[in-house]
C-alpha cells in the first residue's frame, strides 16, 4: 500500500507515515458517496444543523490537541492555531444562523393563478480539495455549507495538512454525519488527479493558480461547478495623511501574520512619499520584534515555512530584488531558528519597483516590497498592474478618499485602515489569477446549490 510521510516543517523529523489512496480506492470511495448522497438531501434540515452543531461542540472540546496537530505539520505557530480554530467557531455559527432562511424556497410571483418559485436543490456530490495553510478554514468553507444545502463530500486535504483532514473527518462523523456522507483522501497530487476523474458535480479548489489552471482544463468540458480559490499579490496603499505608526503596525502583522502563508496577506505596499520614510522606519522596527522560534513556543510569532519548495521562491525573489536595485532593510535569507527545518527570515525592502518579480508574483513567505509613490493616481495605477485581484487596502481617515480609491481597484476585497481579514458574513472572492467562485456570506452557501424553478398553475 502507498504512504504518505508526514514531516514536522520546524525540524524536518517524521510525525507518521499513513496510508494513502490510490486510483482504485479513490474510485471505490466516490462511488460510495454518490450512493449515499440521495439519503443524505433527504434528511431534514433541522437534522442536518444539529450535526454540525456537535461538530463545533467536538471542536471546542478537543481545540488544544486540533491545534498541536495543526502546528506540528505545518509549522504554525501555536498561538495562531489556536486563533484559527476559535475562529471558525464563528464562521460555524453564521453557517447554522443562516442556512434555513438562504434555503429556502422563494415565491417570486403569484398572480391570477400562476405562481413561480425557486428552490435551492443540492449539487449532489462536491469534490473538495483544500489547502494546508488555513486548513480549517479552508476546508470547513466548504464541507459545511455543501453538508449543510445536501450534498456528500469527497475531501481531500493537502498532503501538507493531512492530519488535520483527518480530524476534521473524524469530528463530522462522530457528529452523526454518515460515514459515506463525507470520505476523506490521503495522498499528494496523483490521488487529487484520480478525484477529478471521478463522476462528481462540484470541483471546489483552494490553492496556487499554477494548480488551479490544471484543474479547469481537466474538467473544462465536463460542465460541472467548478470554483478556484487561487492566489493572490495583494496591495495597500498608505496615504500621506494616515496615522503611520498604526498603519505600518497594522501591514507589518499583515504581511508576516501566519509566517507570510496568507492567500490575503499584505505582499505590496505603496507609501506617499511625503511619509515614505518614516513610515519604512516604523514598519522595519514592527518586524525586528517578531520573534521566530519553535511553533510550539507561546511567544513565538514567525513559524518554519510549510512547503520547502517555497524557499526556492523567497531566494530567488529576494535575489532579483538585490539584482535590480532594491535595498534590503532586515532579513533577506534562510534560518531565523536552528539549523534544521524550513525557516525564512521576516524580509524587508524598500526602493522596490514593477521590475521585481517581488513586486508581482506571489510570495507566500515573510518577504515584503515597499514602494514610493507622488499622489493617488499612481497609486491605483500600481494597485491594479496585476493578473491577481484578491484584496486590496487604503489607509487613510478621509473616508470619501479610502472609497473613492478602492471603487477604482480591481479587487474582490477591499481595507479601509484594516487588512488580512475575513469575514463570514461578507463573500470571499477574487478577480483575474485569483480565480472564480466564491465561498462565505449567504452567497457562499448557495453556491453548494442549483437553482430549481417552479411555474405552478392552478386547475
Amino acid at each position: 500500500m502507498n504512504q504518505l510521510a508526514i514531516h514536522n516543517p520546524a525540524d524536518d523529523t517524521l510525525i507518521t507515515s499513513l496510508p494513502a489512496d490510490d486510483a482504485a480506492s479513490v474510485a471505490a470511495k466516490a462511488a460510495r458517496v454518490r450512493a449515499a448522497q440521495p439519503a443524505w438531501a433527504a434528511t431534514p434540515l433541522a437534522q442536518r444543523k444539529e450535526c454540525i452543531e456537535k461538530f463545533r461542540a467536538g471542536v471546542v472540546r478537543d481545540l488544544e490537541s486540533l491545534a498541536v496537530t495543526m502546528t506540528r505539520e505545518t509549522g504554525k505557530p501555536i498561538k495562531m492555531s489556536r486563533n484559527e480554530l476559535n475562529g471558525l467557531l464563528g464562521r460555524i455559527d453564521f453557517f447554522l444562523k443562516e442556512a434555513q432562511d438562504t434555503l429556502a424556497t422563494e415565491t417570486v410571483f403569484s398572480e391570477g393563478g400562476m405562481t413561480e418559485q425557486i428552490q435551492h436543490t443540492p449539487l449532489g456530490v462536491v469534490a473538495n480539495i483544500s489547502a494546508w495553510n488555513y486548513p480549517w478554514f479552508v476546508g470547513c468553507n466548504v464541507i459545511l455549507p455543501a453538508l449543510l444545502t445536501g450534498n456528500t463530500v469527497l475531501y481531500k486535504p493537502s498532503e501538507y495538512a493531512t492530519m488535520t483532514g483527518l480530524e476534521i473527518t473524524r469530528l463530522v462523523h462522530e457528529a452523526g454525519v454518515p460515514q459515506d456522507a463525507m470520505i476523506c483522501l490521503v495522498g499528494g497530487g496523483a490521488v487529487g488527479a484520480a478525484l477529478l476523474e471521478q463522476k462528481v458535480d462540484g470541483v471546489f479548489f483552494t490553492g496556487s493558480y499554477a494548480t488551479g489552471k490544471r484543474i479547469a482544463q481537466t474538467v473544462g468540458d465536463r460542465f460541472v461547478k467548478l470554483q478556484l480559490e487561487l492566489g493572490g499579490k495583494d496591495p495597500t496603499y498608505v496615504c500621506e495623511d494616515a496615522d503611520i505608526q498604526n498603519a505600518a503596525e497594522s501591514l507589518a502583522d499583515g504581511a508576516m501574520y501566519n509566517t507570510g502563508q496568507s492567500c490575503c496577506s499584505v505582499e505590496r505596499v505603496y507609501v506617499h512619499e511625503k511619509i515614505y520614510d518614516k513610515f519604512v522606519d516604523a514598519f522595519v522596527n514592527t518586524v525586528k520584534t517578531f520573534k521566530s522560534g519553535d511553533p510550539m513556543s507561546e511567544d513565538t510569532y514567525i513559524g518554519a515555512i510549510t512547503r520547502a519548495p517555497q524557499l526556492d521562491v523567497l531566494d530567488a525573489q529576494v535575489n532579483d530584488a538585490k539584482a535590480k536595485g532594491a535595498k534590503l532593510l532586515t532579513g533577506g535569507a534562510r534560518g531565523g531558528h536552528g539549523s534544521r527545518g524550513n525557516w525564512y527570515q521576516p524580509t524587508v525592502f524598500s526602493n522596490v519597483n514593477h521590475s521585481m518579480e517581488l513586486m508581482r508574483e506571489e510570495s507566500f513567505g515573510p518577504v515584503i516590497g515597499i514602494q514610493k509613490v507622488s499622489n493617488d493616481t499612481e497609486a491605483v495605477q500600481l494597485m491594479n498592474d496585476t493578473r491577481y485581484g484578491l484584496t486590496a487596502g487604503v489607509f487613510t481617515p478621509d473616508e470619501a478618499r479610502a472609497k473613492g480609491l478602492l471603487e477604482q481597484v480591481n479587487a474582490g476585497s477591499v481595507y479601509w485602515n484594516c487588512c488580512d481579514r475575513v469575514s463570514p458574513r461578507l463573500p470571499w472572492s477574487g478577480h483575474g489569477d485569483s480565480g472564480v467562485g466564491l465561498t462565505l456570506s449567504t452567497y457562499g452557501i448557495q453556491t453548494f446549490t442549483r437553482p430549481k424553478a417552479w411555474h405552478l398553475r392552478k386547475a
